[in-house]
């Protein structure tokens, strides 16, 4: 779903072939590094954790060297790019699933535009904080879902103490920093539920055409467990 959302919205930004400059802070094992370089797009990624670098390098050694050649890594904090990189450098800065660890966002958050070049678009994606009921209601965890409503902490599927963030305040702070809001989106809207490990059904491409529906329409995308947030660098 974010692949889809995230391509929409480079379609509808930049001319159609354009080669853009793409910087994915907390990049992982590299998924959407990737799937940028085959696109045809310059990529760096920026991943703090060495096991995960090293899975990226895998993945990418197995890459044809066209694609390995778009492709930087760079070990460091998304906090440091004001220290790798000199502001304006990139048209996309991806940002997927990093803020919930980061107990106070807002610096990460100016610095990560900051990279934008003007008109550059920066992806988010964030734990939503206003629907953390959903998980445990919907799996008849009452006594969860009454103490989530008014937290924005929860415990991920990894075991891990973190944090959710709310689109009022991100909405905010996307304006304060320059890169106001453009789209959003909702992801895993009606599977948040499902178990980990699960296979896909056979009727996979409608269960996809479910999810994109609701995750651009309200009020269902309001209680996704996930926003995928679209700011632009004025």
């Amino acid at each position: 779903m974010v692949a889809r959302q995230l391509d929409e919205q480079i379609a509808g930004r930049f001319p159609v072939g354009q080669r853009l400059r793409v910087l994915d802070v907390g990049m992982g094992q590299g998924t959407q590094a990737l799937r940028l370089a085959r696109a045809g797009h310059q990529v760096t990624g920026v991943e703090r954790e060495p096991t995960m670098i090293a899975a990226a390098r895998e993945a990418l050694a197995g890459e044809p060297e066209g694609i390995r050649d778009r492709v930087r890594i760079v070990q460091g904090d998304g906090r440091d790019t004001g220290v790798h990189f000199l502001p304006g450098s990139f048209d996309v800065v991806l940002c997927h699933g990093v803020l919930m660890y980061v107990e106070e966002p807002d610096a990460l958050l100016a610095g990560v535009a900051r990279m934008l070049a003007p008109g550059g678009l920066l992806s988010l994606l964030v734990r939503n904080a206003d629907a953390l009921a959903m998980r445990p209601g919907l799996s008849g965890d009452w006594a969860g879902a009454l103490g989530a409503f008014d937290r924005v902490s929860y415990r991920n599927r990894l075991g891990l103490d973190v944090r959710a963030d709310r689109l009022s305040t991100l909405t905010a702070t996307l304006a304060g920093i320059g890169a106001p809001l453009h789209s959003w989106y909702g992801v895993r809207v009606f599977t948040d539920t499902v178990p980990d490990g699960t296979g896909l059904p056979d009727d996979v491409e409608t269960l996809l055409a479910a999810e994109e529906r609701a995750g651009r329409t309200d009020p269902y995308r309001s209680v996704a467990a996930l926003l995928h947030l679209c700011g632009v660098r004025g």
